[in-house]
Protein backbone atom coordinates (compact mmCIF):
# COMPACT_ATOMS: atom_id res chain seq x y z
CA UNK A 1 0.00 0.00 0.00
CA UNK A 2 1.27 3.52 -0.83
CA UNK A 3 2.16 5.72 2.03
CA UNK A 4 -0.52 7.97 0.48
CA UNK A 5 -3.18 6.00 0.85
CA UNK A 6 -2.34 4.43 3.82
CA UNK A 7 -2.16 8.05 5.10
CA UNK A 8 -5.72 8.92 3.19
CA UNK A 9 -7.52 5.92 5.53
CA UNK A 10 -5.96 6.95 8.47
CA UNK A 11 -7.87 10.82 8.11
CA UNK A 12 -11.16 9.30 6.78
CA UNK A 13 -11.18 7.14 9.77
CA UNK A 14 -10.26 10.03 12.29
CA UNK A 15 -13.61 12.30 10.80
CA UNK A 16 -16.08 10.93 13.32
CA UNK A 17 -16.71 12.60 17.20
CA UNK A 18 -14.41 12.49 19.05
CA UNK A 19 -15.23 13.34 22.62
CA UNK A 20 -11.69 13.62 24.57
CA UNK A 21 -8.08 13.55 23.09
CA UNK A 22 -7.51 10.09 25.31
CA UNK A 23 -9.49 7.11 26.98
CA UNK A 24 -9.63 7.05 30.93
CA UNK A 25 -7.09 4.66 32.79
CA UNK A 26 -4.43 2.75 31.61
CA UNK A 27 -6.45 0.22 29.92
CA UNK A 28 -5.48 -1.60 26.62
CA UNK A 29 -8.49 -2.08 24.50
CA UNK A 30 -8.91 -5.50 22.69
CA UNK A 31 -8.04 -4.15 19.49
CA UNK A 32 -4.64 -3.12 20.53
CA UNK A 33 -3.51 -6.44 22.03
CA UNK A 34 -2.37 -7.64 18.05
CA UNK A 35 -0.35 -10.66 19.01
CA UNK A 36 -3.36 -12.11 20.58
CA UNK A 37 -5.60 -12.45 17.04
CA UNK A 38 -3.51 -11.43 14.52
CA UNK A 39 -2.16 -14.93 14.10
CA UNK A 40 -6.49 -15.56 14.22
CA UNK A 41 -6.55 -13.63 11.09
CA UNK A 42 -3.89 -14.96 8.99
CA UNK A 43 -4.73 -16.20 5.51
CA UNK A 44 -8.35 -15.90 6.38
CA UNK A 45 -11.04 -14.19 4.41
CA UNK A 46 -12.24 -11.89 7.14
CA UNK A 47 -15.54 -9.61 7.93
CA UNK A 48 -15.42 -6.68 10.08
CA UNK A 49 -18.44 -5.16 12.64
CA UNK A 50 -17.00 -1.70 12.84
CA UNK A 51 -18.21 1.55 13.09
CA UNK A 52 -16.01 4.88 14.14
CA UNK A 53 -15.54 3.57 17.28
CA UNK A 54 -13.10 1.10 15.93
CA UNK A 55 -9.86 2.75 16.56
CA UNK A 56 -6.99 1.29 17.81
CA UNK A 57 -4.87 3.45 19.24
CA UNK A 58 -5.39 6.37 16.63
CA UNK A 59 -5.55 4.07 13.30
CA UNK A 60 -8.98 2.47 12.35
CA UNK A 61 -8.90 -1.38 12.90
CA UNK A 62 -9.60 -1.68 9.00
CA UNK A 63 -6.18 0.09 8.33
CA UNK A 64 -4.21 -1.98 11.10
CA UNK A 65 -5.49 -5.37 9.44
CA UNK A 66 -4.80 -4.12 5.90
CA UNK A 67 -1.15 -3.29 6.65
CA UNK A 68 -0.41 -6.56 8.44
CA UNK A 69 -1.71 -8.06 5.05
CA UNK A 70 -5.16 -9.37 6.19
CA UNK A 71 -7.79 -10.55 3.85
CA UNK A 72 -10.63 -8.17 4.77
CA UNK A 73 -13.43 -8.82 2.46
CA UNK A 74 -16.50 -6.88 3.82
CA UNK A 75 -17.66 -4.34 6.47
CA UNK A 76 -20.61 -5.25 8.11
CA UNK A 77 -22.83 -1.99 8.98
CA UNK A 78 -24.72 -1.76 12.03
CA UNK A 79 -27.28 1.01 12.92
CA UNK A 80 -25.91 4.63 12.46
CA UNK A 81 -23.28 2.87 9.82
CA UNK A 82 -19.56 1.81 9.32
CA UNK A 83 -18.73 5.47 9.89
CA UNK A 84 -21.54 6.61 12.45
CA UNK A 85 -23.06 9.54 10.50
CA UNK A 86 -26.35 8.07 9.95
CA UNK A 87 -29.11 9.14 12.83
CA UNK A 88 -31.14 7.15 14.56
CA UNK A 89 -33.49 4.62 13.02
CA UNK A 90 -32.15 5.57 9.25
CA UNK A 91 -31.98 3.19 6.58
CA UNK A 92 -28.41 1.64 6.42
CA UNK A 93 -27.71 1.11 2.52
CA UNK A 94 -25.47 -1.27 1.36
CA UNK A 95 -22.47 -0.53 -0.97
CA UNK A 96 -18.74 -0.25 -1.48
CA UNK A 97 -16.28 1.72 1.18
CA UNK A 98 -14.80 4.52 -1.57
CA UNK A 99 -11.73 4.84 0.06
CA UNK A 100 -10.72 1.04 0.31
CA UNK A 101 -12.64 -0.62 -2.25
CA UNK A 102 -14.33 -2.88 0.60
CA UNK A 103 -17.95 -3.95 0.81
CA UNK A 104 -20.22 -2.93 3.02
CA UNK A 105 -23.34 -4.99 4.09
CA UNK A 106 -26.18 -3.91 6.43
CA UNK A 107 -26.79 -5.74 9.02
CA UNK A 108 -29.65 -2.92 10.26
CA UNK A 109 -33.43 -2.38 9.44
CA UNK A 110 -34.84 -5.07 7.30
CA UNK A 111 -31.17 -7.02 6.70
CA UNK A 112 -30.25 -7.96 10.05
CA UNK A 113 -28.69 -10.93 9.28
CA UNK A 114 -26.32 -11.28 6.58
CA UNK A 115 -27.15 -13.18 2.96
CA UNK A 116 -25.99 -17.07 2.61
CA UNK A 117 -23.55 -16.48 0.45
CA UNK A 118 -21.47 -14.05 1.94
CA UNK A 119 -21.05 -15.99 5.33
CA UNK A 120 -19.70 -19.05 3.43
CA UNK A 121 -17.49 -16.32 2.33
CA UNK A 122 -15.70 -15.96 5.08
CA UNK A 123 -14.08 -17.84 7.48
CA UNK A 124 -13.37 -15.21 10.43
CA UNK A 125 -15.89 -12.30 11.75
CA UNK A 126 -14.51 -9.52 13.63
CA UNK A 127 -16.52 -7.93 16.22
CA UNK A 128 -14.80 -4.41 17.34
CA UNK A 129 -17.94 -1.65 18.71
CA UNK A 130 -17.98 0.45 21.65
CA UNK A 131 -21.19 0.07 24.03
CA UNK A 132 -22.66 1.85 26.19
CA UNK A 133 -23.91 -1.26 28.56
CA UNK A 134 -27.60 -0.37 28.02
CA UNK A 135 -30.23 -3.36 26.49
CA UNK A 136 -31.69 -0.80 24.07
CA UNK A 137 -28.82 0.08 22.68
CA UNK A 138 -28.76 -1.73 19.31
CA UNK A 139 -24.79 -2.91 18.83
CA UNK A 140 -25.57 -5.54 20.86
CA UNK A 141 -28.77 -6.99 19.02
CA UNK A 142 -26.30 -6.57 15.67
CA UNK A 143 -23.94 -8.92 17.44
CA UNK A 144 -26.60 -11.63 18.52
CA UNK A 145 -27.71 -12.01 14.87
CA UNK A 146 -23.57 -12.12 13.49
CA UNK A 147 -23.09 -14.35 16.14
CA UNK A 148 -25.81 -16.43 14.83
CA UNK A 149 -24.68 -16.55 11.59
CA UNK A 150 -20.95 -17.25 12.38
CA UNK A 151 -23.01 -20.19 14.13
CA UNK A 152 -24.45 -21.73 11.79
CA UNK A 153 -21.96 -21.35 8.52
CA UNK A 154 -19.25 -22.59 10.83
CA UNK A 155 -17.31 -18.81 11.06
CA UNK A 156 -14.91 -18.01 13.78
CA UNK A 157 -16.48 -14.61 15.69
CA UNK A 158 -13.90 -12.70 17.30
CA UNK A 159 -14.82 -9.72 19.73
CA UNK A 160 -12.44 -6.94 20.85
CA UNK A 161 -13.36 -6.07 24.15
CA UNK A 162 -13.95 -2.80 25.20
CA UNK A 163 -14.70 -1.31 28.64
CA UNK A 164 -18.12 -0.38 29.72
CA UNK A 165 -18.80 3.03 30.52
CA UNK A 166 -21.66 2.31 32.59
CA UNK A 167 -20.30 -0.96 33.80
CA UNK A 168 -20.32 -0.33 36.94
CA UNK A 169 -24.38 -0.62 37.41
CA UNK A 170 -26.80 -3.73 36.84
CA UNK A 171 -30.21 -2.08 37.07
CA UNK A 172 -33.76 -1.99 35.87
CA UNK A 173 -36.52 -4.68 35.00
CA UNK A 174 -35.15 -7.90 33.20
CA UNK A 175 -36.57 -8.33 29.84
CA UNK A 176 -39.56 -10.43 29.38
CA UNK A 177 -38.87 -12.66 25.92
CA UNK A 178 -42.83 -11.93 25.00
CA UNK A 179 -41.59 -8.37 24.31
CA UNK A 180 -38.48 -9.61 22.64
CA UNK A 181 -37.37 -6.88 20.00
CA UNK A 182 -34.33 -5.24 18.27
CA UNK A 183 -34.35 -2.56 21.33
CA UNK A 184 -34.18 -5.32 23.68
CA UNK A 185 -33.31 -9.03 22.49
CA UNK A 186 -32.27 -10.89 25.97
CA UNK A 187 -33.29 -11.48 29.25
CA UNK A 188 -31.01 -8.90 30.87
CA UNK A 189 -31.86 -5.72 32.96
CA UNK A 190 -31.77 -2.13 31.45
CA UNK A 191 -28.47 -1.61 32.59
CA UNK A 192 -26.66 -4.97 32.23
CA UNK A 193 -23.57 -4.70 33.55
CA UNK A 194 -21.58 -6.50 30.86
CA UNK A 195 -18.88 -5.77 28.00
CA UNK A 196 -19.76 -7.01 24.49
CA UNK A 197 -17.03 -9.77 25.50
CA UNK A 198 -19.12 -11.10 28.80
CA UNK A 199 -22.16 -10.54 26.40
CA UNK A 200 -20.86 -12.44 23.91
CA UNK A 201 -20.31 -15.17 26.36
CA UNK A 202 -23.28 -15.67 28.06
CA UNK A 203 -25.29 -15.43 24.55
CA UNK A 204 -23.67 -18.39 23.63
CA UNK A 205 -23.23 -19.94 27.22
CA UNK A 206 -27.14 -19.74 27.49
CA UNK A 207 -28.12 -20.77 24.21
CA UNK A 208 -29.98 -17.74 23.33
CA UNK A 209 -28.79 -18.20 19.74
CA UNK A 210 -29.52 -21.33 16.93
CA UNK A 211 -26.37 -23.46 17.00
CA UNK A 212 -25.28 -21.95 20.10
CA UNK A 213 -22.85 -24.78 21.02
CA UNK A 214 -21.25 -24.96 17.46
CA UNK A 215 -19.99 -21.48 17.58
CA UNK A 216 -16.23 -20.81 17.80
CA UNK A 217 -15.91 -17.75 20.32
CA UNK A 218 -13.11 -15.98 21.13
CA UNK A 219 -12.42 -12.94 23.41
CA UNK A 220 -9.72 -11.19 23.61
CA UNK A 221 -9.70 -9.16 26.81
CA UNK A 222 -9.12 -5.47 27.84
CA UNK A 223 -6.39 -5.01 29.83
CA UNK A 224 -6.28 -3.03 33.00
CA UNK A 225 -9.98 -2.77 33.47
CA UNK A 226 -12.16 -3.08 36.07
CA UNK A 227 -15.99 -2.85 36.73
CA UNK A 228 -15.57 0.45 38.87
CA UNK A 229 -13.37 2.13 36.92
CA UNK A 230 -14.73 5.62 35.65
CA UNK A 231 -14.27 5.11 31.69
CA UNK A 232 -14.43 8.29 29.05
CA UNK A 233 -15.18 7.36 25.32
CA UNK A 234 -12.56 8.94 23.42
CA UNK A 235 -15.07 8.64 20.42
CA UNK A 236 -18.91 9.22 20.48
CA UNK A 237 -20.47 5.39 19.80
CA UNK A 238 -23.61 7.35 18.05
CA UNK A 239 -24.12 10.63 17.03
CA UNK A 240 -26.99 11.54 19.19
CA UNK A 241 -24.37 10.53 22.56
CA UNK A 242 -21.69 13.07 22.12
CA UNK A 243 -20.28 13.31 25.35
CA UNK A 244 -19.73 11.59 28.70
CA UNK A 245 -22.78 12.80 30.22
CA UNK A 246 -25.12 11.82 27.40
CA UNK A 247 -23.94 8.66 28.03
CA UNK A 248 -24.50 8.78 31.51
CA UNK A 249 -27.95 9.71 31.30
CA UNK A 250 -28.63 7.67 28.06
CA UNK A 251 -30.19 4.86 30.37
CA UNK A 252 -32.47 7.05 32.33
CA UNK A 253 -33.54 9.25 29.15
CA UNK A 254 -34.24 6.74 26.65
CA UNK A 255 -37.67 6.08 27.72
CA UNK A 256 -38.96 9.47 26.50
CA UNK A 257 -38.02 8.27 23.34
CA UNK A 258 -41.78 6.82 24.29
CA UNK A 259 -42.91 9.60 25.27
CA UNK A 260 -44.29 13.25 23.82
CA UNK A 261 -41.28 15.14 24.98
CA UNK A 262 -38.14 16.00 22.83
CA UNK A 263 -34.68 14.94 24.42
CA UNK A 264 -32.73 16.97 22.46
CA UNK A 265 -31.98 15.27 18.98
CA UNK A 266 -31.52 17.93 16.54
CA UNK A 267 -29.60 19.99 19.05
CA UNK A 268 -26.46 20.59 20.30
CA UNK A 269 -27.12 18.73 23.12
CA UNK A 270 -28.70 15.37 22.53
CA UNK A 271 -29.88 13.33 25.65
CA UNK A 272 -28.96 15.99 27.97
CA UNK A 273 -32.37 17.80 28.25
CA UNK A 274 -35.52 17.44 28.05
CA UNK A 275 -38.70 19.79 26.80
CA UNK A 276 -42.11 20.42 25.14
CA UNK A 277 -43.53 23.31 23.78
CA UNK A 278 -46.81 23.18 25.82
CA UNK A 279 -45.96 21.75 28.96
CA UNK A 280 -43.33 23.32 30.55
CA UNK A 281 -41.17 21.49 32.79
CA UNK A 282 -38.48 24.59 33.53
CA UNK A 283 -37.48 27.22 32.26
CA UNK A 284 -34.87 26.45 29.70
CA UNK A 285 -35.37 26.56 26.25
CA UNK A 286 -34.45 24.73 22.60
CA UNK A 287 -35.53 24.16 19.67
CA UNK A 288 -34.72 21.11 17.36
CA UNK A 289 -33.74 21.36 13.88
CA UNK A 290 -33.17 18.68 11.28
CA UNK A 291 -29.56 17.77 10.78
CA UNK A 292 -28.80 15.23 8.56
CA UNK A 293 -26.26 12.81 10.31
CA UNK A 294 -27.69 12.88 13.58
CA UNK A 295 -31.64 13.72 13.33
CA UNK A 296 -32.79 14.34 10.11
CA UNK A 297 -36.51 14.25 11.00
CA UNK A 298 -36.05 15.21 14.84
CA UNK A 299 -39.43 15.29 17.41
CA UNK A 300 -41.38 18.43 17.74
CA UNK A 301 -39.24 20.02 15.14
CA UNK A 302 -39.01 24.00 14.77
CA UNK A 303 -40.84 24.44 17.78
CA UNK A 304 -39.22 26.51 20.52
CA UNK A 305 -39.59 24.07 23.31
CA UNK A 306 -39.59 24.41 27.39
CA UNK A 307 -37.66 21.81 30.06
CA UNK A 308 -34.97 21.64 31.92
CA UNK A 309 -31.19 21.74 31.07
CA UNK A 310 -29.35 18.19 32.30
CA UNK A 311 -25.87 18.80 31.41
CA UNK A 312 -24.95 19.69 35.15
CA UNK A 313 -27.20 17.07 36.23
CA UNK A 314 -25.39 14.02 38.01
CA UNK A 315 -27.88 11.04 37.63
CA UNK A 316 -25.67 8.18 37.63
CA UNK A 317 -27.09 4.37 36.72
CA UNK A 318 -30.69 4.25 36.11
CA UNK A 319 -32.76 7.00 37.65
CA UNK A 320 -36.70 7.42 36.96
CA UNK A 321 -36.98 10.17 38.95
CA UNK A 322 -36.84 13.24 35.88
CA UNK A 323 -39.16 10.58 33.95
CA UNK A 324 -41.58 10.28 36.82
CA UNK A 325 -41.63 14.21 37.13
CA UNK A 326 -42.72 14.76 33.56
CA UNK A 327 -45.17 12.34 33.93
CA UNK A 328 -46.96 13.69 36.92
CA UNK A 329 -46.78 17.10 34.62
CA UNK A 330 -48.51 15.69 31.76
CA UNK A 331 -51.22 13.96 33.71
CA UNK A 332 -51.97 17.71 35.89
CA UNK A 333 -52.78 19.06 32.55
CA UNK A 334 -54.32 16.23 30.81
CA UNK A 335 -51.81 15.69 28.39
CA UNK A 336 -51.20 11.94 26.66
CA UNK A 337 -47.00 11.41 27.85
CA UNK A 338 -47.14 8.10 26.69
CA UNK A 339 -47.36 8.48 22.81
CA UNK A 340 -45.87 5.14 22.10
CA UNK A 341 -46.98 2.93 24.55
CA UNK A 342 -45.57 -0.05 22.47
CA UNK A 343 -41.93 1.04 22.07
CA UNK A 344 -41.72 2.12 25.91
CA UNK A 345 -42.85 -2.05 26.39
CA UNK A 346 -40.14 -2.78 24.14
CA UNK A 347 -37.65 -0.25 26.04
CA UNK A 348 -38.71 -1.57 29.42
CA UNK A 349 -38.85 -4.84 28.41
CA UNK A 350 -42.06 -5.34 29.94
CA UNK A 351 -45.38 -3.38 30.21
CA UNK A 352 -44.91 -3.01 34.14
CA UNK A 353 -42.99 -0.29 34.22
CA UNK A 354 -45.40 1.52 32.04
CA UNK A 355 -48.43 0.25 34.21
CA UNK A 356 -46.98 1.55 37.61
CA UNK A 357 -46.05 4.54 36.16
CA UNK A 358 -49.17 4.93 34.76
CA UNK A 359 -50.78 4.43 38.22
CA UNK A 360 -48.54 6.85 39.81
CA UNK A 361 -46.38 4.85 42.20
CA UNK A 362 -43.35 5.97 43.66
CA UNK A 363 -39.77 5.68 42.21
CA UNK A 364 -39.21 2.93 45.47
CA UNK A 365 -42.16 0.72 44.59
CA UNK A 366 -41.34 0.56 40.90
CA UNK A 367 -37.72 -0.05 41.98
CA UNK A 368 -38.66 -2.90 44.59
CA UNK A 369 -40.49 -5.03 41.86
CA UNK A 370 -37.28 -5.70 39.66
CA UNK A 371 -35.05 -6.72 42.71
CA UNK A 372 -35.40 -10.36 42.95
CA UNK A 373 -35.21 -10.90 38.77
CA UNK A 374 -31.75 -8.26 39.43
CA UNK A 375 -30.70 -11.03 42.33
CA UNK A 376 -30.99 -14.11 40.11
CA UNK A 377 -29.62 -12.36 37.26
CA UNK A 378 -26.42 -11.68 39.49
CA UNK A 379 -25.87 -14.95 39.92
CA UNK A 380 -26.30 -15.83 36.40
CA UNK A 381 -23.67 -13.71 35.05
CA UNK A 382 -21.35 -15.00 37.30
CA UNK A 383 -19.75 -17.50 35.09
CA UNK A 384 -19.42 -15.01 31.85
CA UNK A 385 -17.63 -12.29 33.54
CA UNK A 386 -14.04 -11.48 32.78
CA UNK A 387 -13.37 -8.30 35.02
CA UNK A 388 -13.05 -7.73 38.87
CA UNK A 389 -16.46 -5.95 39.81
CA UNK A 390 -18.43 -4.85 42.97
CA UNK A 391 -21.60 -7.84 41.91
Amino acid sequence: MSKLRFVTLILFWLVPYFISATPSSNIVLGGERLTQYLPLLADKKVGLVVNQTSMVSKRHLLDVLIVNDIEVKVLFAPEHGVRGNAGAGEHIKNGTDIKTGIAIQSIYGENKTPPEALMQSLDVIVFDIQDVGARFYTYISSMHYMMEAAAKHGVHFIVLDRPNPNGMFIDGPVLDLRFQSFVGMHPIPVLHGLTVGELAMMIKGEGWIQNAQNLDLTIVKTQGYQKHMSYSLPISPSPNLPNDVAIRLYPSLCFFEASAMSLGRGTDFPFQQIGHHLIKLGEHTFRPESRPYAAPSPKLEGNILYGLDLREDTTKGLSLSILLNAFAQFSKNDERFFTAPNFMDKLAGTDKLRLAIEAHHTEAEIRQTWQAELLTYKQLIRPYLLYPNDF
